[in-house]
Formats: structure tokens, sequence, C-alpha cells
């Protein structure tokens, strides 16, 4: 028959040990009697189950407690005397206002070391300051307008302090710096945590992951997302529609960007410039001379006014069609309304006009621009002076007339 009493108990163990295994003991004799063995109690010793039980219990705690011994106390406060110049400097710009307990952490965030974990500092800040939501937000508002590098671990910590009492556009202003950053993989983590989590997913996070799956060519993904907002019957607004367009003529599907741009005209949704001038450029490079007209025209309709660089992206697309009749007469309209082309435009003319072996032509247009007022810059001057070249022109008057066109704005062209 096994038996422990207390009295053995206690020469190897602590007199709290002893005590403890006896009160549960007496508290619930048989409650670790197991199987048709019984233990029987001998001068209401405990049974040895219980005693290992709480031994175990009991070393566990012990390491634990060796383990805060070991684990360095952290001084949230202290930057400690060996900071740089830089860092003394950054601490001066704080904002006078800052409070002191925001300044604290601010402190320590500037003089951050790769031998320290972050996440022990703030948690000792937070302990010890006891800060407030509104802390954190001039905190996170420091980090932001100093650029630090620690702003997107500091962010990312965050969410999950209690003091913070994080909401859903937390969440999704966290997923747009990750965005920002191209840290897609990052941005989907907390966009399935901030669902996790119970937080209600609505059209502004959509259209940010519309917007990041925009930049990162990811159509699918972008459709997807464009979709569920439809599908929960939320209002698309200009920036999702802007974003989704822009996904279509990043994948080069440029004729269901330019019908989703109908369906928001439709709606008296306009793109913004950027969009149109994006659409336009798409079609000029491909030198769709009817694509690239159709966007031009809806450029004017959205009461956007069209300057010389779009109206350079226009003369390319036909240009690039061998339509340089219609090129020129974008340039007579240019010119119609006040407009001066930019040496851009004088530059694809040439070249359209070098293609096509006209020289009569590429005079004559000069000429003109040379009544007009308009200089010919130093890449149009190049042009012409390797055309000439090939033509192995060599006459003295030609020479002269060229020099007086091709008026550059950093000096002359130099003929051999």
């Amino acid at each position: 028959m096994l038996c422990t009493s207390q009295f053995m108990l206690s020469n190897f163990y602590p007199n709290s040990i002893s005590t403890i295994v006896a009160k549960e003991w007496q508290t619930s004799p048989w409650k670790y009697v197991q199987g048709p063995a019984l233990l029987q109690r001998h001068n209401n010793s405990p049974p040895i189950s219980i005693v290992h039980s709480t031994l175990v219990a009991l070393e566990r705690e012990e390491e634990n407690v060796e383990e805060e011994k070991e684990k360095p106390k952290i001084k949230w406060h202290d930057v400690g005397p060996d900071i740089t110049e830089a860092q003394k400097e950054a601490i001066t710009q704080l904002p006078p206002k800052m409070t002191n307990r925001c300044k604290a952490i601010m402190k320590r965030i500037i003089c951050f070391t790769q031998d320290e974990v972050l996440s022990h500092i703030l948690a000792a800040w937070v302990k010890v300051m006891k800060p407030r939501r509104s802390d954190w937000l001039t905190v996170l508002k420091e980090l932001k307008r100093t650029e630090s590098p620690l702003l997107l671990e500091v962010m990312d910590w965050v969410l999950l302090e209690e003091s913070f009492e994080a909401n859903a556009r937390d969440y999704t202003k966290v997923i747009d710096t990750y965005a920002k950053h191209n840290l897609i993989e990052k941005a989907e983590s907390t966009f399935q945590a901030m669902k996790k989590r119970g937080f209600p997913c609505d059209q502004v996070t959509l259209t940010v992951l519309i917007h990041m799956y925009s930049k990162a060519g990811n159509l699918n993904k972008a459709k997807e997302a464009f979709q569920e907002i439809q599908f929960l019957g939320l209002p698309l607004d200009r920036r999702a529609y802007d974003s989704m367009i822009m996904a279509y003529i990043r994948a080069g599907e440029l004729n269901l960007a330019e019908n989703l741009m109908k369906e928001t005209e439709a709606k008296e949704i306009y793109a913004g410039r950027e969009v149109y001038k994006a659409l336009l450029r798409a079609y000029s490079i491909i030198g769709n001379s009817d694509g690239a007209q159709r966007v031009f025209d809806a450029i004017q309709f959205a009461r956007i006014v069209p300057d010389s660089k779009l109206c350079a992206l226009l003369i390319n697309a036909y240009c690039v069609g061998g339509e340089t009749d219609k090129a020129l007469s974008v340039l007579e309209n240019m010119k119609s309304v006040g407009l001066k082309p930019n040496g851009k435009c004088v530059v694809l003319v040439l070249e359209a006009y070098d293609k096509e072996n006209s020289i009569e032509k590429a005079l004559a247009f000069l000429k003109d621009l040379e009544d007009d007022g308009v200089k010919i810059d130093e890449e149009a001057s190049e042009i012409l002076e390797q055309w000439f070249q090939r033509l192995g022109v060599v006459d003295d008057e030609l020479r002269r007339d060229l020099r007086k066109l091709c008026l550059e704005k950093k000096g002359r062209l130099k003929l051999s």
C-alpha cells in the first residue's frame, strides 16, 4: 500500500507545497482515485497522484517565474547616452504641444535599436502610461509625418491593443498603407484579420483593395472586390470606378475600360483626368486613332480642358496609324484655340514625315511653325540633322535655312 505523509513531503519540498496538497486532499479526497486499484488513505495522507499533479503545477509556476527573472526589464523612458546627432535632432523636432506621455514613446521609437523588441517597448509604455486612443493617434500621425521605418510595425501591433479601440476604418488605413508600400500579402492578411474579428467590410475598404490590385496588375482580384461591392448593394463612387478602369487599362482590356467609363458617364460620374489620360495613352501607343479620338472627345465632354500633352497623345495616335494629315488637323485646332504645340507634337509630325520621306511637307511644316513663333527644340533638330545627312545635303544655302529654322533652346544646331 502506497502512503505519502505530510511530514515526508515537507522533507523534500517547502511547507507551502505540503500545505496546498493537504488542503486539496481534505476538500476532495477521492478526486484522483481511478480504476479498481484504489489507493487507500493512511493517516489522512493524500495519494501519490494529487501530489504529482500539484508538484507539476508548482514547477511550471517556478519556470514562469524564472522566465520573468531572465527577461530584461524594459525601460521605455531610457534612450541611453549614446544617441546620434540625427536622433537628437529628431527629438528636438517633436511638436511642442505633444503630451509628455506621447513624447516619451516617440523618443523611445526614435532611438530604437535592432537589439530591442518593439512590441516589448510598446507594451511597457501601455502598462505604465495607460494611453488613450487620442494618444495612439498622435503617435501614429507623428510617425507618418516623419516617415518612420517603424510605422508599419507600430500600426500592425496597435490594432490588437485594447486601449487603441480599433475600428473598421483603422484596419482600412493599415491595409491602404501596406498597399502603398506594395506589401500585398500583409494587406491581405490584415483584411482577413479584420473579417475574422467581426468588423464590417464596406465600400471604402473594398475600394482600397480594388486600387491595390489594380496597381499590382491583378485584374481578377480587382474584379472580385469590385463585384463584392455590387453584391453587397453598396454605392460605387468615382474612386472605385477609376481604380477598376485603371485595372482594365493595365491589363490591356481597353474596350472593357472604355465601356465602364461610358457606364460611369451615364450616371454623371466622370473619371479623373489621369484616368482619361491613361486610356488615351494606351490607344495612342498602339496607333488606335479611332479609340484615341473617342477618349479625347470624352475628355472635353467631361469638362476637362485638353492641354498640349493630351493633344500630343492624339497626334501620336494618328502618326503611328499613318494618318499624318489628321495629325496636322489636330495641330491646326490647337492653334485655333490659342494652344501652342509643344516640342513633342513637333517631333511626332517630323517623324511621320520622315517615314513618308516627304521632305517638302516637313519644310513647309517647319516654315509654318516659324511664322507662328514656335521654336524647334533639340530633339526635333536632331531628327532634321539625321534626315538631311542621309540625303547627303551639303548645300550652303540649305544649311543656312536649317540653322534659321532649327532654333534650339540649348544652342544652335551644329551640322558637320
